[in-house]
């Protein structure tokens, strides 16, 4: 019985402080694992990519606002040399044309250049940064797509 509510109480169904008579005597209690303040990763190749790839500066920014006050985000983002995609889905269409403004801007100033991928979704480049479109070049007539 002791077991069962031990498992009930890690589940949280019940209260831990509750009656002591359901615990198993020999039960010890085990010293904590030392705290980390690492983010908890399953696979250590992730986090080892993650920092590679910030050492290198190959980091690219997803940003959806919800207004336009989370331009000044973006901006930070694009201001540290750091390619940044612009969800603006979710925002009404007044405050989406003011970020668009506010990013052509950016872009502008700041010598970058500012694309769209996608219906109210837009990808600004810094300066040092080349966008590659493959759309027609990698296709040809009989190619992999032709279904008929």
């Amino acid at each position: 019985m002791g077991s069962v509510r031990r498992a009930s109480a890690w589940l949280g169904l019940v209260d831990e402080g509750g009656d002591e008579r359901y615990y198993d005597e020999e039960y010890t209690d085990y010293p904590e694992a030392p705290q980390t303040t690492e983010a908890w990763v399953t696979d250590p190749r992730v986090q080892v990519a993650g920092e590679t790839a910030e050492q290198q500066g190959r980091r690219i920014a997803t940003v959806t606002p919800d207004g336009f006050r989370d331009a000044r985000g973006l901006g930070e983002l694009f201001r540290d040399g750091i390619p940044v995609i612009v969800n603006l889905t979710a925002m009404e269409p007044a405050d989406a044309k003011r970020v668009v403004d506010f990013a052509a801007g950016l872009t502008f100033g700041l010598r970058g250049s500012i694309e769209r991928v996608a219906n109210r979704v837009f990808l600004l480049t810094p300066a040092d940064y080349l966008v590659v479109s493959a759309e027609a070049a990698g296709r040809s007539a009989d190619g992999f797509f032709n279904q008929s």
